[in-house]
């Protein structure tokens, strides 16, 4: 008889229920109290031309802190990405080694540049994973960002570019549900807001490109209405919280492109009860200016080499003549 069986069902799965809640907060309370351990990132100054400098060395400081207290509590990982990050030269406007970790490196002269490229990574991304991913250190922010400024050198030698890996935000994880929600996008868009005037406000004369992969342009497409910028690129986008171009509310140039071998593309481009990231950026229902990606997956949009890597470059130096389309 099914009746007798159904109180004990019901009592199994409010056990197991109550089991998963409780493991759901021990791994979390663990996660905290390892996370609690890295100091809170002191007040930093106005970003200026006179405190540019001071910035840079105060999260210099504030890294090697950090790195002392990853080596006392065995947090190989971050003590790795740290040691990497302090490499002489580097310079960073913004660092936090909280939960996942956050961090803002610039690459060039920030405040005289005349094209500022900002690139703004996706699901994934962690201090940790910062420069490294596998064999794929372009498929980082830290990497991406040099690839990105070591190709549009090529395509113009003596370029006035300053390049920004703007881990300004916390990702989700791809296997969380938060993947699939603009809760992150959300924080991370405010963030993003704030770090782009901040920029302008620097160097008002400065061309602004945002560069936005994956769930990075849904980040940038939640951020980007009003803001002083000249072009926004997404790549392997999963949509950008909006049914068209013209529904950003910019007056930058957008652009899309998609590699012959993302995943994305299978990702079913619907918004539905906050699910989801609406029209696919590269449909001509979008609206947007699709650039040719190549063959590549969902990592290899700056890969040295490719068509993808030359063409961001070429968007975030202003050259739209010759970006080759779609």
């Amino acid at each position: 008889m099914i009746t007798p069986r159904l109180p004990r069902t019901r009592g199994l799965s409010r056990c197991l229920a109550a089991v998963a809640v409780v493991i759901a907060i021990w791994v979390t309370t663990l996660g905290a109290g390892r996370v609690n351990m890295y100091a809170k990132p002191g007040a930093l100054p106005a970003l200026s031309v006179s405190t540019l400098a001071a910035r840079y060395k105060a999260n210099r400081r504030a890294m090697g802190a950090a790195l002392k207290t990853a080596r006392r509590i065995q947090d190989f990982a971050m003590a790795r990405s740290l040691t990497r990050l302090m490499t002489p030269g580097r310079q960073f406007l913004f660092f936090d080694a909280r939960g996942t970790g956050r961090g803002v490196e610039v690459l060039g002269d920030l405040a005289h540049a005349r094209r500022v490229a900002i690139l703004v990574p996706g699901a994934d991304t962690t201090l940790t994973t910062f420069d490294v991913r596998g064999s794929r250190p372009y498929a980082t922010p830290g990497g991406g960002a040099r690839a990105l400024l070591g190709q549009a050198r090529r395509i113009e030698p003596g370029t006035n570019l300053a390049v920004v890996a703007w881990l300004g935000y916390s990702p989700p994880k791809v296997t969380s549900p938060g993947v699939i929600t603009d809760f992150r996008a959300d924080t991370g868009a405010a963030r993003l807001r704030r770090f782009v005037t901040d920029v302008h406000r620097l160097n008002p004369s400065a061309d602004t490109t945002l560069l936005c992969h994956s769930y990075g342009s849904v980040v940038c497409g939640e951020a980007v209405r009003g803001l002083p910028v000249n072009a926004v690129a997404a790549f392997g986008s999963p949509g950008m919280s909006a049914s068209s171009a013209a529904g950003l509310g910019t007056r930058a140039r957008v652009w899309a492109g998609r590699g012959a071998s993302d995943w994305i593309g299978m990702v079913p481009h619907v918004r539905v009860l906050g699910l989801g990231f609406g029209t696919d950026p590269v449909s001509p229902a979008f609206g947007a200016r699709v650039f040719a990606a190549g063959p590549g997956g969902h990592g290899d949009y700056l890969r040295p080499g490719s068509v993808s890597l030359r063409n961001l470059a070429l968007i975030a130096l202003g050259r739209d003549s010759q970006v080759a389309l779609a």
